[in-house]
C-alpha cells in the first residue's frame, strides 16, 4: 500500500451508492440477454444496497431491482417452457 493511497480521502458515501445504483441498472439490463441466473441476483443486491445507503439515483436503483427480478422471471419461464436455460430464436 503506497503512501498516497494511505492518505487519500475516502469516497463520499452518496457517490458510492450512486455508482451501485447505476451498476444495478446495467447488470439488470444485461441479465435480460445473458447470464440471468448470475446477473439478476447481483442487480437485486446492488439495487437494495444503493437504496439502503440513500442514493441520489433512486430511479436507477429501483429499475435495477425490477430488472433483476425480471431476469429471474425470464429464467423461470425459459426453464419451464422448453426445459432449457438458453435462448433459441430458430425453430
Amino acid at each position: 500500500m503506497g503512501l498516497s493511497a494511505r492518505f487519500r480521502a475516502p469516497a463520499a458515501p452518496g457517490r458510492e451508492a450512486d455508482s451501485m445504483a447505476v451498476a444495478a441498472f446495467v447488470l439488470g439490463l444485461l441479465g435480460l440477454l445473458v447470464f440471468n441466473l448470475v446477473l439478476g441476483p447481483c442487480a437485486i443486491v446492488l439495487g437494495g444496497i444503493a437504496l439502503a445507503r440513500g442514493t441520489g439515483r433512486r430511479g436507477r436503483a429501483l429499475l435495477g431491482l425490477a430488472l433483476g427480478v425480471t431476469d429471474l422471471i425470464v429464467l423461470a419461464v425459459l426453464v419451464t417452457a422448453d426445459h432449457s436455460v438458453s435462448w433459441q430464436f430458430a425453430g
